[in-house]
C-alpha cells in the first residue's frame, strides 16, 4: 500500500515498515542517516536511491509528526 509520494508499505517487506516504493530501505534509516550528518549523495550512493527518495523520505516523516499530538509536560 502506497502511504505517500514514492513511500509504502508492505507486509512482506521489512516487518511492514514504511520503505521507499520499490526497495526494502526503510524511511527511518534514511532519516537516521541524515540525522548523523550524511550527505544527500553519500545516501544515493549507499543505497542505490534517488534524491527525489530522500525527499519523500523527509516529506513523510514530516506529514507523520505533525498528524501526532504532542503535548509539554510539567
Amino acid at each position: 500500500m502506497e502511504l505517500s509520494r514514492r513511500i509504502s508499505v508492505d507486509q512482506k517487506v521489512h516487518f511492514g515498515r514504511p520503505v521507499i516504493t520499490g526497495t526494502r530501505v526503510p524511511v527511518d534509516l534514511i532519516i537516521g542517516k541524515l540525522a548523523s550528518g550524511m550527505k544527500y549523495d553519500e545516501i544515493v550512493r549507499e543505497y542505490d536511491i534517488t534524491q527525489e527518495d530522500i525527499l519523500a523520505c523527509l516529506d513523510y516523516a514530516a506529514k507523520t509528526i505533525s498528524a501526532d499530538e504532542i503535548r509539554a509536560v510539567g
